[in-house]
C-alpha cells in the first residue's frame, strides 16, 4: 500500500514516515500543501495523510482540490483543531476521518487500517481473466501453475490489475512502482512488462499486457 503525508511540520511528518514503513507501508511526504496537491493528484496513492495547517494552500484545500478531480484515495485529515465545525468542514471537504493531534500511533494505525478495508484495499488477491495474483506471497497463479514474482515485477502486475482494463500510462507505472522522484526511465517499464508476459505464458494465463501506442498497457484477455 502506498501512502503520501502532506505535513508541514517536518519532524512529525518524517516521523510518521519512519513508522508506516516500518509496518510495511511504502511512504512518501510531501512538507506543503501545493506540493502535496500535485503528488495527490497522480492518483497513485492508497491514502492521503494531510495536516490542516499548512501555509500556502492548506489541508481544506488540497482536499477539495484532490476531489474535484475525482481522485479516490481515502484521506485522512490529521489537526490540532478538534472543535465540531472543524470536523465538520474536513469532512466536506472531502475527508474520510479526522484525527486530532497529540494522537496514539495504535490509533492512527488503526484509522489506516479502517480506511483502505473500506475502500476494499485489504484483499487477499486480486484476478482477471483466468490468472489472479497472490497478494501474499507476490505469486501469480492460474489453475494449477504458479510462479514467483520479483518485488519490482509484483508491483507492476499489481497495478496493471487494480488498473484492470483501463489503460496504465508508463509515467503513472514509473510514480506508482518506482516514486515520483526516481531516476528510472520508460525502459525500466518496458523491461519488467516482458518478464510478466513470459511468466503470464509459463503458466497457461489467458492475461495478455497489451501496449496501446503512445498511451501505456492494458490487460486483455486472449480470446480462444
Amino acid at each position: 500500500m502506498k501512502i503520501l503525508v502532506i505535513e508541514d511540520e517536518k519532524l512529525l511528518a518524517d516521523s510518521i514516515k519512519t513508522m508506516l514503513e516500518s509496518k510495511g507501508f511504502t511512504v512518501e511526504v510531501a512538507y506543503d500543501g501545493q506540493t502535496g496537491a500535485d503528488y495527490a493528484l497522480l492518483g497513485i496513492y492508497d491514502l492521503l495523510i494531510l495536516d490542516v495547517m499548512m501555509p500556502g494552500l492548506d489541508g481544506y484545500q488540497v482536499a477539495k482540490a484532490v476531489r474535484a478531480k475525482r481522485c479516490s484515495s481515502a484521506i485522512l485529515m490529521l489537526t490540532a483543531k478538534s472543535a465540531v465545525e472543524d470536523r465538520i468542514q474536513g469532512l466536506n471537504a472531502g475527508a474520510d476521518y479526522y484525527l486530532t493531534k497529540p494522537f496514539d500511533t495504535r490509533e492512527l494505525l488503526a484509522c489506516i487500517n479502517a480506511l483502505l478495508r473500506r475502500q476494499g484495499k485489504q484483499v487477499d488477491e486480486l484476478t482477471f481473466g483466468n490468472t489472479a495474483l497472490d497478494l501474499d506471497t507476490c505469486t501469480l497463479i492460474c489453475g494449477e501453475k504458479s510462479v514467483r514474482l520479483s518485488a519490482r515485477e509484483f508491483d507492476v502486475m499489481r497495478f496493471l490489475l487494480q488498473a484492470q482494463d483501463r489503460i496504465a500510462s508508463k509515467e503513472m507505472i514509473l510514480a506508482r512502482v518506482w516514486g515520483y522522484d526516481s531516476n528510472a526511465v520508460d525502459n525500466h517499464v518496458e523491461v519488467y512488462v516482458g518478464f510478466l508476459r513470459k511468466k503470464l505464458h509459463s503458466i497457461g494465463s489467458n492475461v495478455r499486457i497489451e501496449a496501446v501506442r503512445r498511451l501505456g498497457y492494458r490487460l486483455e484477455v486472449a480470446q480462444e
